[in-house]
């Protein structure tokens, strides 16, 4: 498993490509193909060496094994049509415009059964049309599954973030309230002593220990604001990062930002992440949009999406929205929730900048 792992994807298309093959020879041997062997070897190779391709060329490589297929209609025992709907579902598979896969799909194996034995009855038609259309719906359907698997993951990535960063600054106001306080506090005794004794009338050792008590204390303020810089992490507060991290193919996350670029800080990023969130999550969105407006005195963040859901109540809040309202009382700003018309959410919150 470990070395099938350490292949180059291209080099695991060749193996799978190459398996397709000697599979397809082989079933057509036992089966006894009134066909020479030779033929039968260049018709398997033909048609299975384009998988090679199946992630570079998804649809090119279909229609290449599709046309290559048509040279063995004449041989019944030949599997060939296997591998084309294996290569048409492939290609659905790796996101090949699914209209013109399902379209080709449904050709070739109308034209291909239509050569073979003609459809007598509508319900024998029909059943062509369903054959043709599987390798498609097959693939779409994994897609569909593989992205929301990763959607899922992002999201968990973004929750444990969310949360990470979140205990960051609750660690960062309390060091800050707690420690700084402190610091500040024996910065000011000492100077206060330093001020009321005269220096005449202090001992030089008493002096320079108040000198020293000051300077040390300046010193541990200005090492607890450069911890609390970096744990507040400015600089992974990027918007656009954050919104390419929570998109996906079926929900996109657009992001306008107007003013001169201003820090969210650790609660408006926070606020931010939440809602944006929400939106991929919970609302069922296909598309969400972001503005963010930058000015001397504020920033204002808009998200708003279609999803279907409907505004948020009183009693329909759930811990994330009262966080977010949260955050923003903490700021001393404002946060309105509310449906949009004819669907979707939006959030608007209002920022003041200290």
């Amino acid at each position: 498993m470990d070395a099938w792992r350490r292949l180059s994807r291209t080099a695991r298309d060749g193996v799978l490509a190459a398996a397709a093959a000697v599979g397809l020879y082989g079933a057509a041997v036992l089966e006894g193909a009134a066909a020479p062997a030779a033929a039968l070897a260049l018709l398997s190779v033909g048609v299975a060496a384009p998988l090679v391709l199946r992630r570079r060329l998804p649809l090119l490589s279909a229609l290449a094994a599709a046309v290559v297929s048509l040279a063995g209609l004449g041989v019944p025992e030949w599997s060939g049509r296997l591998v084309v709907m294996v290569a048409f579902c492939a290609a659905a598979y790796q996101g090949a415009r699914p209209a013109l896969v399902l379209a080709a799909s449904v050709g070739w194996f109308v034209a291909t059964s239509l050569g073979a034995v003609a459809p007598t009855t509508v319900a024998a038609f029909a059943e062509i049309l369903v054959v043709g259309v599987a390798p498609v719906a097959v693939g779409v359907a994994l897609r569909t599954g593989r992205l929301h698997a990763e959607q899922t993951v992002r999201l968990h990535r973004a929750e444990a973030a969310h949360t990470v960063a979140e205990d960051r600054a609750a660690v960062a106001r309390d060091v800050h309230d707690a420690v700084g306080h402190h610091l500040t506090a024996i910065r000011m005794q000492a100077a206060a002593a330093r001020h009321v004794v005269r220096p005449e009338a202090m001992p030089p050792v008493a002096g320079r220990a108040l000198e020293t008590i000051d300077e040390v204390a300046a010193a541990a303020i200005t090492d607890v604001r450069d911890v609390l810089a970096a744990l507040r992490e400015p600089a992974a507060h990027d918007v656009r990062a954050l919104a390419e991290r929570l998109s996906t193919p079926a929900c996109p996350i657009t992001v306008i930002s107007a003013g001169p670029d201003a820090p969210l800080g650790v609660a408006g990023h926070l606020l931010l992440q939440e809602a944006l969130t929400n939106a991929v999550r919970h609302a069922g969105a296909s598309a969400v949009d972001v503005r963010i407006v930058h000015d001397r005195d504020a920033i204002t963040i808009l998200v708003e999406d279609d999803g279907t859901g409907p505004g948020p109540s009183a009693h329909t809040e759930g811990a994330g929205i009262r966080g977010m309202r949260e955050r923003a009382r903490r700021l001393g700003g404002t946060l309105q929730i509310s449906g949009r018309q004819p669907a979707g959410w939006r959030v608007h919150a209002h920022l003041p900048v200290r």
